[in-house]
């Protein structure tokens, strides 16, 4: 099977999305249930950089 993936639409995707977690970071005050699921979001972002960012260069 040969899939074509769209990795460059991925990586802008995955910046967008750290993006919004940083931003809803700083929305989210001092909620702590906010910040700890945004802590694993960005957690998850930082794995999906690793796979699919660095693969685009």
């Amino acid at each position: 099977m040969n899939a074509q993936y769209k990795i460059k639409e991925m990586d802008e995707k995955i910046r967008l999305l750290r993006k919004t977690a940083e931003e809803l970071m700083v929305l989210g005050g001092e909620i702590e249930a906010v910040k700890k699921n945004l802590v694993r979001l960005l957690s998850s972002t930082a794995m999906l950089e690793l796979n699919i960012s660095d693969a685009l260069e």
